[in-house]
Formats: C-alpha cells, sequence, structure tokens
C-alpha cells in the first residue's frame, strides 16, 4: 500500500499587487508514491519545492492542480492525519513552556491516555537523544539542536505509522545529525514508514531505501535507492574527453 500519492502536482502562488499579481510556479509537476514500509528521501536544492510539497500534504496548502493523497484520503481532511507524525522545517514552540509540558500538551492533542503519555515521552525521548534533564528547562534556552530534537520527539509520540519530516538534520551540528539518522533509523527498523526532505544528497544515501529528486520544481529521478544510483535512472551528463595527455590527467 502506498501512503502518500502525488499525480501531477503543480502549485502556483500569486506575488503581491505591488508586483502586479504576478503569478509564481512553485511546483511545475511532481509524482511520486511512498509505499509502506519505505525510508523515502525527498532531495533537492533550496527552493525547489520540497517545503510546498509537504505543506500540501500535510493539508497546510491546496494544490493548484494534480491530486495529493494521505493515507489513501484527502490531506485536508482530519481522518487521514490521525496516524502521521510530522515536524515542519522551522518548529515554533512555545518559549515559557518547559519541554515536559509542550509533549504533554501534544500527546493529549495526539489523544494518548494519561496512564500511557509518561512512558511514550521517556520512549520517545531515548530515541531522539533528548535528555531527562532537558524537560526540566524553558523552551526559550533551547538551542537550535535542542528545539530540532524534540520537534521530532512531539512527532513520534503517538507511534505514527507514518513520518513526515521538513529537513530534520537543518542546522545542526555533525553529532545531531547522527544522531538523527539513527532516529530515524530505528523508527523505520520498528516499522515507521518515513518521508522526509533533505538537500544533503550524502544523508540520502546512507539511510534511504526509496528517493525522489526534485529540481526547480519538476521530479527528475524517483525509485528505490539502487535504481537511482545503479544506473536505473535516465542518465541526465554525459562528458566526453578527448585529446588530453596522460601527463594532465594523471595531475588533475
Amino acid at each position: 500500500m502506498n501512503l502518500i500519492e502525488i499525480r501531477d502536482f503543480r502549485k502556483t502562488y500569486r506575488l503581491g499587487i505591488e508586483h502586479g499579481l504576478k503569478a509564481v510556479e512553485a511546483v511545475k509537476s511532481i509524482s511520486l508514491s511512498v509505499p509502506e514500509g519505505s525510508l523515502y528521501g525527498f532531495i533537492g536544492p533550496n527552493g525547489a519545492g520540497k517545503t510546498t510539497t509537504i505543506k500540501t500534504l500535510m493539508g497546510l496548502l491546496r494544490p493548484t492542480s494534480g491530486t495529493v493523497k494521505l493515507m489513501g484520503g484527502d490531506p485536508t481532511a482530519p481522518a487521514s492525519r490521525t496516524q502521521v507524525g510530522f515536524q515542519p522545517e522551522q518548529p515554533y514552540f512555545y518559549d515559557y513552556l518547559t519541554g515536559r509540558e509542550l509533549l504533554e500538551y501534544y500527546g493529549k492533542l495526539s489523544g494518548l491516555p494519561k496512564s500511557a503519555l509518561n512512558r511514550r515521552i521517556e520512549e520517545s525521548c531515548a530515541v531522539c537523544k533528548v535528555e531527562e534533564s532537558w524537560l526540566s528547562r524553558r523552551l526559550r534556552t533551547y538551542s537550535k539542536g535542542m528545539s530540532q530534537r524534540l520537534g521530532l520527539v512531539q512527532a513520534i509520540l503517538n507511534e505514527p505509522r507514518l513520518l513526515v519530516l521538513d529537513e530534520p538534520m537543518s542546522g545542526l551540528d555533525p553529532m545531531g545529525r547522527r544522531d538523527i539518522r539513527l532516529a530515524m533509523l530505528d523508527l523505520h527498523k520498528k516499522g515507521t514508514t518515513i518521508f522526509y526532505s533533505s538537500h544533503v544528497l550524502s544523508d540520502v544515501e546512507e539511510i534511504c531505501t526509496h528517493a525522489a529528486m526534485v529540481v526547480n520544481g519538476t521530479l527528475r529521478q524517483e525509485g528505490t535507492l539502487d535504481q537511482i544510483l545503479g544506473g536505473g535512472a535516465e542518465p541526465g551528463v554525459r562528458a566526453r574527453l578527448e585529446d588530453i595527455l596522460a601527463a594532465e590527467v594523471a595531475h588533475a
């Protein structure tokens, strides 16, 4: 079963009156499927349309044309999101809450019973390497890395069937990036389907089973990682070298 189905998705924005209401195509053509059980990397440079696609997938935007389905249904319908966890690229939390207060709030929103809430907070924090001492601190004292990890904790509290992450490793140091990758691998091993965006190819190569590459709002390649890296995809660039001296090659 495909938990995400996107077909010929297009999204156009209108700029303000000062720009003459000019239309800008953020996404020109994207079609992809995310099978259950996959760890799917959605990769492309900044401005390629990844965040617009994810916001539409989560029901925060509506497509200009094409179809977007989440868990087989309309992303704007609350029922389609009950088994989904989501972390935006720049999660915003109320600064004066403590880490524990925030997680208890999100846990209650997810419908977790009080008897299970503390257990799920402990288990999720362990997966994301969130220390117990952080939970008593106000969120305004958190670093970027701490906020990113806490954002992942809130996304997995309800043990989602599908986890959607927008640039989950953005702004993290090498150790933080490693910890998030390990957390994603652990969740995937336990059966969670993961769809996440990144602009770093090495992150996708290291952990993903499937990937899609998007450039300038257009899908360029999609498939299993073996298909994409092993030559199964259509080659995009070919180079031919002629009249190169051996000495020049050795020097290069």
